[in-house]
């Protein structure tokens, strides 16, 4: 991303110039060499309490006066780097993209939790990250001896926090770890199933809190919930659930589909109003959203046509759709796991499309529908296909979301790709995405979930409120 594209970005998000600066300043030229996904942990309610971040170093001879003197361009996965960099460069490369501000606000305020290397922990470079802000994972083919565990110690007492990543077993090397871990990771599908219920009592008894590793359908969380487990990684919350905790389909929610039916057909200001009044609860959304733009304009809206009118039918649609994603509980925004992830999801595919040859503003709704109703499924239950012809979408937004055909099927592979940190999937998407590179949409990606992890101090998006139920 250019610097212009930043700070044209960060005005669209509502930021201050100074953030503008910054943004336009360090950030380009630190993830060139580096690239996040974002994967989301949830505690035992069910909202946003941290994110892993997937890392790969990727550096272009350019970037990288370490590199050998065939230039050979190189990649590592997880926490990996291209061999030919030396330990410093790359921990010194790794550490200037962690303190990017994209990154900051990506994480809304939560901390990241971040696969380490024993040369990383060992060099000096590590100390400056804030270590309130990250969260070290030790990966299981980490080297475990007397200078390490000194490290560790050391470490901690500058109040870093450490974390045992997929533990399987017990074995000596964990026993080391565990006294100077605060929480353990353990794979649910690579623990053996009768050892689990006994290892998680074990951890639990002597005070470590618990993450649920793979935990990707509601059996899985509902197994590590029974069990104790406090934290859980996975993508059960974006998924389709008829049990107990279900999502209901309550008044409210059928009120959103209502008025997004009528918006469908550029409807006129009488007919939004008529639809609104029949909704009180969205009238007092829709009075803050048209308040909050409003207020820049030293204008105060006192009535519900004044609000349509100084809102827009387009800012109405995206408030409206992103609404569908909340549930009835009032938390705040950036808690909330399944609308940070929509909300990021059509941001991206909104900024990715637009990276494409021939792109019009036809091209950049159809991507940014395509993200936000990818998750539909999870609100209403039911089928796929019937609840994206309720919601009248084109076919080739419908046959994006149910079959990934198409552009759109194709980003919206990327994105899934993105999520999960499976780069390979990601740089064969890209293949027919040109000019679109993996590099730039994992940019792309960060620059969304900033978007949506800032979006309620955003004047646009003053409407993303919870609705009660």
């Amino acid at each position: 991303m250019t610097t212009t594209a930043v700070q044209q970005e960060g005005r669209a998000n509502g930021l201050s110039g100074s953030t503008e600066a910054a943004l336009g300043g360090a950030t380009e030229k630190a993830l060139r060499d580096v690239n996040f996904a974002r994967q989301p942990l949830l505690n035992r309610d069910g909202m946003l309490c941290g994110f892993e971040l997937k890392i790969q170093q990727v550096v272009t001879p350019q970037a990288n006066p370490d590199a050998d003197a065939s230039g050979a361009d190189a990649a590592g996965t997880d926490g990996g780097a291209p061999a030919h960099m030396s330990v410093q460069a790359r921990n010194s490369a790794l550490i200037r993209a962690l303190m990017t501000p994209e990154v900051r606000l990506a994480l809304t305020g939560h901390p990241a939790y971040i696969d380490v290397t024993r040369e990383l922990l060992l060099d000096e470079v590590v100390k400056t990250l804030p270590a309130e802000r990250f969260v070290f994972e030790l990966p299981p083919e980490i080297e475990v001896d007397d200078e390490l565990i000194a490290r560790i110690v050391t470490l901690h007492g500058r109040r870093f926090r450490f974390v045992i990543d997929h533990v399987t077993q017990v074995d000596e090397r964990f026993a080391r770890l565990l006294p100077y871990a605060e929480t353990v990771k353990i794979d649910l599908h690579r623990t053996q199933p009768a050892l689990l219920p006994k290892l998680a009592s074990v951890l639990k008894s002597a005070g470590k809190l618990l993450i649920a590793v793979g935990a990707d359908t509601h059996e899985d969380f509902e197994i590590a919930f029974n069990l104790g487990f406090d934290r859980f990684q996975g993508y059960f919350f974006a998924r389709p659930h008829t049990g107990e905790t279900a999502r209901r389909v309550s008044a409210p929610r059928h009120a959103l589909l209502n008025l997004l039916q009528l918006l469908a057909g550029e409807p006129t200001v009488a007919q939004l109003e008529a639809e609104l009044k029949l909704n009180p609860v969205l009238v007092m959304h829709l009075m803050r959203l048209a308040n909050a733009s409003g207020l820049a304009l030293g204008l105060r809206v006192t009535t519900l046509r004044d609000a349509i009118n100084a809102t827009g039918t387009d800012k109405i649609a995206r408030w409206t759709q992103l609404l569908l994603y909340a549930d009835g509980r009032k938390v705040a925004l950036e808690d909330d796991p399944l609308l940070q992830l929509a909300a990021t999801r059509a941001r991206f595919m909104e900024l990715a499309v637009a990276r494409l040859r021939d792109a019009g503003r036809d091209e950049t709704d159809a991507a940014f529908l395509t993200g936000v109703f990818s998750f539909v499924d999870a609100v209403f239950g039911g089928s796929l296909e019937t609840t994206l012809n309720v919601l009248m979408l084109s076919r080739p937004i419908r046959d994006a979301i149910a079959h990934h055909e198409g552009t759109l099927g194709t980003l919206l592979t990327l994105i899934e790709a993105l999520e999960r940190g499976a780069w390979d999937v990601a740089d064969h998407a890209c293949q027919s995405l040109a000019p679109l590179t993996r590099a730039e949409a994992a940019e792309l990606a960060l620059t969304a979930a900033a978007w949506a992890g800032i979006a309620e101090r955003s004047a646009e998006a003053e409407g993303l409120e919870r609705i009660e139920d």
